[in-house]
């Protein structure tokens, strides 16, 4: 079967509702489980910044249980495996008279679960960057460590931690695709029904793989601003350029830094 081009541009520029509901629903649960996973990654490199090696040791144990383990397996663990083994079973709840199904909150855990492994290090990482005299001083002038840490180690991180996370996010926009082995109806998964209802396979998951390629590109666009106005309040290096995210190459402009 030849490529159709009055096809592809009909389904590019005038795409279906259930692929539009598909693409939305990648959109809103990425959002959802980001957010997820940042708190629930907050709260775990705190927890490996701990003075008690027993809670750095079980804080350890989680990264290294999800960050060594497929997020496939983990996802069908969570929903088939956990349903099989009689330990818990997703069903559908409405909650302010909207319909959660069972498979999207099965997804929606998995991910964030997955993703805070991540967030974990990364927000360590950025916590670690910041100086030790800043915790000092503000002790010092009397702050608490849970205040120090709230209103002043972690908006300092905030720098450091933003890139890194912004990436993982991106990511995370595509990796949705996977969730169509437990019947999440999202943008790869509607794409499959609509190839297998119009048997062009070719020209619709090129349409699929554009509108990837958008939302990434967009988020491209959102972290660079994000990025752009920490480094200015920072009167740091400016990060890279639209163009140097997209395509690669150049270095980073250094604000030059009044004497």
């Amino acid at each position: 079967m030849s490529f159709d081009p009055a096809f592809f541009w009909d389904a590019l520029l005038r795409p279906s509702g259930p692929f539009l509901e598909g693409l939305w629903r990648t959109v809103y649960i990425s959002v959802l489980a980001q957010f997820l996973a940042v708190i629930i990654g907050l709260g775990v490199a705190l927890m490996r910044r701990s003075r008690r090696r027993w809670v750095t040791a079980v804080a350890g144990f989680y990264i290294w249980i999800l960050r060594g383990t497929p997020l496939l397996v983990q996802l069908v663990l969570v929903y088939n495996g956990m349903a099989a083994a009689e330990i818990y079973s997703f069903s559908d709840v409405t909650l302010l008279g909207v319909t959660v199904t069972g498979v999207f909150q099965a997804a929606l855990v998995t991910l964030a679960v997955n993703e805070s492994a991540y967030m974990a290090e990364i927000i360590r990482a950025g916590i670690d960057s910041v100086g030790k005299g800043q915790t000092e001083a503000a002790l010092a002038i009397g702050m608490t460590p849970r205040s120090a840490m709230r209103w002043i180690i972690l908006p300092q991180a905030l720098r450091f931690i933003v890139p890194p996370l912004g990436n993982n996010f991106n990511a995370m926009m595509k990796t949705t695709s996977i969730l169509s082995v437990i019947g999440v109806d999202e943008l790869f998964l509607n794409t499959q029904a609509i190839s297998s209802t119009t048997f062009r396979t070719f020209e619709v998951f090129i349409v699929a793989a554009l509108y990837y390629l958008m939302l990434t590109t967009l988020w491209s666009f959102v972290q660079a601003w994000i990025e752009g106005r920490l480094s200015a309040s920072a009167g740091v290096s400016r990060p890279p350029t639209i163009r140097q995210r997209l395509f690669g190459g150049g270095r980073a402009v250094v604000r030059a830094e009044a004497p």
